[in-house]
């Protein structure tokens, strides 16, 4: 109980700031190729709510024995989220959606990913979707080059933050601190996703209140 009161205390300072969230160039748009794969790079892990999802992935795709097939399956599902952002399609709250498939990596960590593998992969595909589209709102409107070298770097940083996770993940499953080590992962990456679906619903509500 200690352990997730101090995980969860955490998550909150870390979501709690709103102006690194997910702007790498401080809320603006990249305007040159080298702009385009530095905020790439850096909307994964600014984005303290895709990083904690990525993390997971690859903690679970190595207790599922997928290794790197289901990080591809996320980034590919976040290049289609990508495309649909661009294509001026809605996902309705995409923000709620991130948090929770957060919350569930978490969980399904904390528990033992007692998942089909295949399932898992169609879940990181679904889940890529939501996180690609909002990584899309940073370049909507750049220019062709600018986008493509976006969507190369965000997909590059994903795979490798996926891979590094899971090859600490396949190390520490060796020993005898996995059980803890994985219970632990799993409260914290919750934990995350808990804070960011409280906030994202409280945006939700204010944004009714204002419209009424």
């Amino acid at each position: 109980m200690r352990l997730t009161a101090v995980l969860t205390g955490l998550a909150a300072v870390i979501a709690a700031t709103p102006a690194l969230a997910h702007h790498p160039l401080g809320g603006a748009m990249p305007e040159t190729i080298s702009q385009g794969l530095l905020s790439g790079v850096g909307h994964p892990i600014i984005g303290i709510d895709h990083l904690a999802f990525i993390i997971g992935a690859g903690i679970i795709a190595v207790m599922v024995g997928r290794g790197l097939t289901a990080p591809l399956a996320l980034v590919a599902g976040a290049l289609l989220g990508a495309v649909i952002h661009f294509g001026a399609v809605t996902i309705p709250g995409a923000e709620i959606l991130i948090a929770l498939s957060v919350i569930i990596a978490g969980r399904l960590i904390f528990t033992g990913a007692r998942v089909g593998a295949g399932l898992i992969m169609a879940g990181f595909a679904v889940a890529g979707i939501v996180h690609g589209y909002a990584y899309a709102e940073a370049v909507v409107g750049a220019e062709q080059t600018v986008i493509a070298a976006y969507l190369i770097s965000f997909s590059v940083t994903q795979l490798v933050i996926a891979c590094g996770a899971g090859a600490i993940a396949r190390i520490v499953m060796r020993g005898k601190s996995w059980s803890a080590a994985h219970r632990a992962a799993g409260m914290g990456i919750a934990a995350v996703g808990t804070v960011f679906l409280t906030q994202a619903v409280e945006i939700g509500r204010a944004s009714c209140r204002e419209r009424v």
